[in-house]
């Protein structure tokens, strides 16, 4: 899809805890001998400094958000279930709405916000390590009036609203430690008036009317990336069925009109088949349910959205979008990024199996399409001078991410061949399933499982910021 300090000084402290009933520290086993200290803003992204937090891992988050169309009010509170990775006097989230309240396992905690991205909580007593707690946040604001470094990602009409968007969407609607290296699972209920429907990813687990207001509760029963969580809104319509064992759901805005509605659905639908062509190609689907939302809102991408994309209304022949955001399933939501650098491994893995769908249906050969782009972009000097492994915060979602990883994956297959290029795919997927990985450990699979050096094929593709020689070294002839 598409594109967009310094840790705050330590507050050392012996860590002291009152005993409980039974006569062991609270909260933990005894680490009195342990310094405790001030979790960092930041988890350590190069791209993004400010990007999850330190000494934390969130397990598990319940959202609870309730959106009013008229005021494009958000308020709510979310309860966060957290794992100390480190003994703590405070410990930060992410959140860009004002908050109204913080307590830590039920207690009322001190809070700031040094930065408008960043909520620094200090609970009653110090947390240590290995200690595992609940955080309730609450906040009530306008999202849309929102903007953080250069991005406004909120998107909403009078009558429809998205959560989506990528690098960066949940501080936007609940408190998180956003990074994907920090995956949770996600109990997402959201209270809109009853006339409309509400669709996220998971599985949904019930819809209770109050009053004027409906909310809807969707559970997600494997972890997933912060950004990847999201909630639509609206007059959507919902179909349900299975296809092949596995279940699918799709949504698509009655607000669409009628010509591109009936296109959309259609298209929606054939999300399942589409699902089940990519496990013949990279091994079993990672998630439980399959699908897609198409929006009326107007977006100018598609995101991989965790189990469910969501759209904008597509243009006809827009298959590929499809199998772009379906192959994000195994490449970016269940293997995700280490650090943002590496979106080439997500962009240009879902770029390829595009190109793969198009050679299965005999559309387009992959190695003629690999000839194709390189004379195509002979003279383009920009399109070479980005670092694929490395191509900086300004140009993360750009045409060349995604256009060159999916060369090198295809110049890659013409050097390893077809049985060692398919198997490094599925051991890639399947080794890293549910984790990260970084652009490092790809190069070191390869080689694993091929057998051959490839340090100078990679060499000249992920860190060369020139056109590569047309060498058979280099996959290109």
């Amino acid at each position: 899809m598409k594109p967009a300090a310094a840790a705050f000084a330590a507050v050392a402290l012996v860590l002291t805890l009152a005993p409980s009933a039974d006569g062991r520290p609270a909260g933990g086993p005894d680490r009195s001998d342990t310094v405790a200290r001030s979790g960092s803003d930041g988890i350590g992204d190069d791209y993004f400094p400010l990007d999850g937090n330190g000494g934390i891992d969130v397990q598990r988050y319940e959202i609870h958000d309730t959106y009013r169309f008229r005021s494009r009010r958000l308020s709510g509170w979310t309860r966060l279930t957290i794992t100390a990775t480190e003994p703590l006097t405070t410990f930060n989230l992410d959140l860009l709405l004002p908050v109204t309240g913080v307590t830590v396992d039920g207690q009322a905690a001190a809070y700031e916000r040094p930065d408008p991205h960043e909520l620094r909580i200090t609970p009653v007593r110090p947390l240590a390590a290995g200690r595992t707690f609940d955080v309730v946040v609450r906040y009530l604001g306008h999202p849309g009036d929102i903007a953080w470094e250069g991005e406004s990602n909120w998107v909403a009409s009078s009558t429809e609203v998205i959560a989506v968007n990528q690098p960066h969407m949940a501080t936007w609607w609940f408190p998180a430690n956003d990074h994907p290296r920090d995956k949770a699972l996600m109990d997402i209920s959201i209270s809109v008036p009853r006339g409309k429907v509400v669709v996220a990813g998971g599985q949904r687990v019930g819809r209770e009317v109050t009053g004027a207001f409906a909310t809807t509760r969707w559970r997600s029963v494997e972890p997933m990336a912060p950004y990847l969580a999201y909630f639509a809104a609206g007059p959507f319509e919902v179909e349900r069925g299975t296809h092949r064992g596995l279940p699918w759901v799709t949504a698509v805005s009655r607000a669409i009109p009628a010509a591109d509605f009936r296109r959309s659905q259609r298209l929606m639908r054939h999300s399942a088949r589409l699902t089940s062509w990519l496990q013949t190609q990279l091994g079993p689907y990672p998630f439980g349910s399959t699908g897609g939302v198409t929006t009326s809102l107007t977006t100018p991408f598609a995101l991989e959205n965790q189990t469910r994309p969501v759209y904008p209304v597509l243009a006809p022949g827009s298959g590929p979008v499809v199998v772009h955001e379906l192959a994000h399933q195994w490449f970016g939501d269940s293997v995700s990024v280490d650090s943002w650098h590496d979106i080439w491994l997500n962009e240009g893995a879902a770029t390829f199996m595009e190109v793969r769908y198009g050679e299965t249906r005999g559309r387009i050969d992959g190695a003629r399409w690999l000839q194709q782009q390189y004379d195509e972009h002979h003279g383009d000097a920009d399109f070479w001078q980005v670092r694929l492994d490395d191509p900086g915060v300004e140009r993360l979602f750009d045409h060349a991410v995604y256009v060159r990883g999916a060369m090198l994956l295809q110049a890659l297959r013409g050097v390893v061949g077809e049985r060692d290029f398919w198997a490094l795919l599925r051991r890639w997927v399947d080794q890293h399933a549910g984790g990260n990985a970084s652009t490092e450990d790809f190069e070191v699979l390869a080689e694993q499982v091929t057998g051959r050096d490839l340090a100078d094929f990679f060499a000249v593709w992920l860190r060369g910021t020139t056109r590569p020689a047309r060498t058979s070294a280099n996959g290109l002839l």
